[in-house]
């Protein structure tokens, strides 16, 4: 077994400084925390039962990036880059992380988005190893023993999905596994989580989705997914063995349906150290872009009044880190919300309609708001009324291509000279406007974040460089930070610090361009900033283990975290490998 092959050895920060090896010879090579490829040197060849398993020749990690590199360039696509990559990770985790960090810019959008959007749909058909655990109900009954084949490795977060709603796919059965494969990639990206330190889960209740169930390749559960109580069960089931074999380990939930999301969410929130980052995640980097704009509009948060078109999780998500802002600048809960405005496909999100449980938050009462019972009126005309000044779109739909019309745009720009608008939808094929389209009709007057990337647009001589709101900016440092200061719960406002930690890192040069969020080539530095205010927001709460709080407990020992938090990352480095 894996777990009597190798052993970490950690110094005080909890970092790997070296791997005690009781293998030997080609065993070695299938392990791929251990394996180094050509970088082993002689004297590891020697004590590790290697000699003459490899060529003569020895390549350091810098050569062994050099010659990867090339041969992902030569690849066809970016699915055969994401297939090699995947690969090269099942074998040599060290190359593959020092690979992308090479260029991180460059190929994270080959293992997450928007390439990982195809490895999920075909993930049966690429199927090439396991990676990670399926819990069935086959299976789930044995999840506390299965979990405790992992102690070996000392999990300190996993990404766990029940598949139902991935973003812009929905319902993909057990390919929604590849999504949770691609966030803990970020995480030893951006935040030096140990790739062993960090597992991917599916929770296969089945699938909806009949063209999974007709597919003879597919390689999930092939059964209608459970509904109700034997749901519930399920999930009860799995949090109760995580909890008990990982009590100290985050719980990352990841692409449920906005049905389930709030409510697991909120219903294991006392018993795990768990959140959902496409709410908590969405809403921390969204509401980034939304303080940016602040400085750049030299505005208060509490002044402004906005509207998500989209009131599904990531609306909603983006809603509650809006409200919990707007209290800390002063507001009340009741005229937080008041200046908050979601629409569906029903109009503006009313009290007294048919609704999800989740919309009720924000729902606006008629009797209050009464010009919002005209549910004919169209996008402007809701853009005058209610005086927004702050336009998010999160709908996600095809119907709702191009709804950011010249027409609405104007209605924004009659409330505020500069308005903020930020049409999130992906891909591009559903975004609500163009941010080109958006920079002409307002003659550059408008701050405008996506979630797609973008080129540079010019306009009358001067460079716009629409920022991608990319979650990644986010939930690493979040992660990090959780775990530097021990932190039992995650509280809402963590993502109001890691949201002010990531818009203080836009530059004076970054503003005038109109970049709202930093680029993603900064995601290792952005991370660290992140987790120290994370870590100390959880000191300051009083939500961190007492050893952590005794020592970080005074605002002045805020160096005293970062350097716990630096030494606490993992770096792409091949690690002493110690023959026993």
């Amino acid at each position: 077994m894996a777990e009597n092959q190798y052993r970490f050895k950690y110094d005080e920060y909890g970092n790997t400084q070296e791997i005690l090896v009781f293998a030997s010879g080609a065993s070695i090579h299938s392990i791929s925390f251990l394996n180094k490829g050509t970088a082993f040197n002689l004297a590891e060849r020697k004590q590790l039962g290697l000699e003459a398993a490899l060529p003569p020749a020895v390549r350091d990690l810098e050569h062994q990036i050099e010659a990867t590199t090339s041969k992902v360039d030569k690849r066809q696509d970016d699915v055969q880059k994401f297939v090699f990559i995947r690969s090269l990770f099942d074998r040599n985790v060290t190359l593959a992380h020092a690979l992308i960090k090479s260029n991180i810019e460059k190929y994270i959008g080959i293992i997450y988005t928007p390439t990982i959007e195809l490895a999920v749909k075909q993930y049966s058909s690429m199927f090439r190893q396991a990676n990670g655990l399926h819990f069935y109900p086959g299976n789930i009954d044995n999840a506390e023993n299965i979990l405790r084949q992992f102690l070996h490795r000392d999990i300190r977060i996993a990404v766990v999905t029940d598949n139902q709603g991935i973003l812009g796919l929905g319902d993909q059965g057990a390919g929604g596994i590849a999504i949770c494969l691609g966030k803990l990639m970020l995480y030893t990206q951006g935040a030096g989580i140990a790739p062993w330190h960090c597992l991917p889960i599916s929770l296969d209740v089945g699938t909806d989705n009949k063209a999974l169930l007709t597919d003879n390749e597919y390689l999930g559960w092939r059964h209608e997914r459970l509904q109700g109580e034997e749901y519930l069960k399920f999930i009860g089931r799995f949090a109760r063995a995580f909890r008990n074999v990982f009590p100290n380990a985050i719980c990352q939930w990841e692409d449920f349906s906005k049905q389930n999301a709030y409510s697991i969410r909120d219903a294991f929130a006392d018993d795990l150290i768990s959140f959902n980052e496409d709410i908590q995640g969405t809403g921390a980097i969204i509401l980034a872009a939304i303080f940016t704009s602040m400085r750049i509009k030299k505005e208060h948060l509490k002044d402004q009044v906005f509207l998500i078109h989209g009131a599904g999780t990531c609306g909603i998500g983006i809603a509650e880190q809006i409200e919990i802002a707007l209290m800390e600048e002063g507001l009340s809960c009741r005229q937080a919300k008041d200046r908050i405005f979601t629409f569906d496909s029903k109009g503006i999100v009313r009290t007294d309609q048919d609704k999800e449980l989740y919309k009720v938050r924000f729902a606006k009462d008629p009797d209050r708001f009464p010009w919002v019972k005209n549910q004919d009126a169209c996008l402007d005309e809701v853009v005058r009324h209610a005086g927004i000044t702050v336009l998010i779109g999160t709908s996600g739909q095809g119907g709702c291509v191009g709804c950011f019309t010249p027409e609405v745009v104007e209605a924004m720009a009659e409330n505020t000279e500069r308005p903020v608008i930020l049409p999130l939808s992906n891909p591009i094929a559903v975004i609500e406007a163009l941010p080109s389209d958006i920079y002409d009709w307002t003659n550059g007057k408008a701050l405008v974040a996506t979630g797609n990337s973008f080129e540079p647009y010019v306009l009358n001589g001067k460079t716009f460089r629409t920022a991608h709101c990319s979650n990644a900016l986010v939930f690493p440092g979040v992660g990090l930070g959780i775990l530097a200061s021990g932190a039992r719960e995650v509280l809402p406002n963590f993502f109001t610090a890691a949201a002010h930690a990531v818009s203080d890192f836009v530059s004076k040069n970054d503003m005038e361009e109109g970049r709202l969020v930093p680029s993603v080539r900064m995601l290792s530095e952005v991370g660290l900033k992140v987790a120290l205010a994370v870590a100390m927001c959880a000191v300051r709460e009083g939500v961190s283990r007492p050893c952590v709080y005794s020592h970080f407990k005074h605002e002045n020992d805020e160096a005293k975290m970062k350097e716990l938090i630096t030494k606490m990352c993992w770096k792409p480095d091949y690690l002493p490998l110690i023959a026993m």
